[in-house]
């Protein structure tokens, strides 16, 4: 039975119609409630918020890494365990061919229904986890084999047991190792990207996120609880923590995002893993094109760009303020001549006192 979220009750509506016209066996009732469909699902989807996108991102029919290795791999093969502790289930890793390229695929699974998600961790790997994670990248390093990373993980598990094995340091271990890694590395954010949990399997030569993804350094949830104490802030949390893909392509902290339907993953998963496999394989020939040596100085500048900002004087941002003011008048005279908006000429002046009586203080 397919679920549909709080946003798409109207979608719901239509096609239980459409189902009904089926039944009765009413042709043009079907088609025209058809074309509402497709007109509603445009309206909606076209204009999404970033907590709708979040609600995609975690919904219980989305695509999980299980999904998408049958159908994006052939001949594969699961690999366990960490040698240390135990084999997290949290964690799933296969060799196999992606194509005609043999990959290692890691990533995290969620688990779907009661059972699985109890049995997976609710997709929060422990610090074994981690470790396997790494002692089979380390091994598709060993056989020269690329690595394809999918991200999907509320976050490191916290549970007492974690700490006490060393969750920080497992991750902290992750980021260290990859970066250094002498193969290919892709990650893929395809659900929920949850802090430390994703970045210990996202240091990477190429970072994409799926459309309708989220990535975060924290939960909203947990934003909204800290700053406000209040859970109907979840919003508003969502909104300032900058997590979908379109905000984190604009900021430069991803490199591509992968397009999925419109109407979700969830609803067209081989068109999705299709999509998934045609980025994985052209980014794996321009990087198999690239000597070690190029491969790891390309790595470290990209690690080295995040964070980056442009650093600006109090005046220079007065001076864009003033420009873009005029600019935007300018456009509205060209719009509607009756409108007069006047900007004060002395602006400039007064940012620079103020940028002076700090200096002083």
């Amino acid at each position: 039975m397919a679920i549909y979220l709080e946003f798409e009750q109207k979608l719901k509506a239509l096609q239980d119609s459409i189902d009904s016209a089926k039944i009765r066996n009413d042709i043009p009732a079907v088609e025209i409630l058809q074309a509402e469909l497709e007109k509603e699902v445009k309206t909606v989807f076209s204009n999404l918020t970033p907590y709708q996108k979040l609600q995609l991102a975690r919904h219980p029919d989305r695509p999980y890494v299980l999904d998408y290795v049958r159908i994006i791999m052939n001949n594969y093969y699961e690999i366990h365990g960490d040698r240390h502790f135990a084999d997290d289930k949290s964690i799933v890793a296969f060799i196999g061919y992606i194509g005609k390229e043999k990959f290692i695929v890691i990533g995290e699974q969620k688990g779907r229904g009661t059972k699985n998600k109890l049995f997976r961790n609710f997709g929060m790997p422990n610090p074994e986890g981690y470790r396997k994670a790494l002692r089979i990248a380390k091994l598709a390093e060993k056989f020269s084999i690329p690595i394809l990373f999918l991200i999907d993980t509320p976050g490191a598990y916290p549970g007492i047991g974690a700490e006490e094995r060393n969750q920080s340091e497992a991750i902290a271990r992750n980021l260290f190792e990859l970066s250094s890694l002498k193969v290919p590395i892709i990650s893929v954010v395809i659900g929920e990207g949850g802090s430390g949990g994703a970045l210990a399997i996202g240091v990477s030569d190429r970072l994409a996120m799926m459309r309708y993804s989220v990535f975060s350094v924290i939960s909203p949830e947990g934003c909204a609880a800290i700053l406000w104490n209040d859970p109907s802030m979840v919003e508003t949390a969502t909104q300032a923590l900058k997590i979908t893909a379109d905000d984190l392509k604009a900021l430069n902290l991803i490199d591509k995002i992968i397009d999925e339907p419109m109407i979700g993953a969830h609803r067209e998963k081989e068109k999705t893993a299709e999509s998934l496999k045609k980025y994985v394989l052209e980014e794996y020939q321009t990087l198999s094109q690239l000597s070690i040596d190029e491969l790891l100085e390309n790595r470290f500048e990209k690690l080295m760009k995040y964070g980056a900002f442009e650093e600006k004087t109090i005046a220079e941002i007065s001076n864009e303020t003033v420009e873009n003011s005029e600019t935007s008048i300018s456009e509205n005279e060209n719009q509607a001549d009756e409108v007069k908006i006047e900007i004060p000429n002395d602006l400039s002046e007064i940012m620079e006192d103020i940028s002076n009586s700090v200096k002083d203080e």
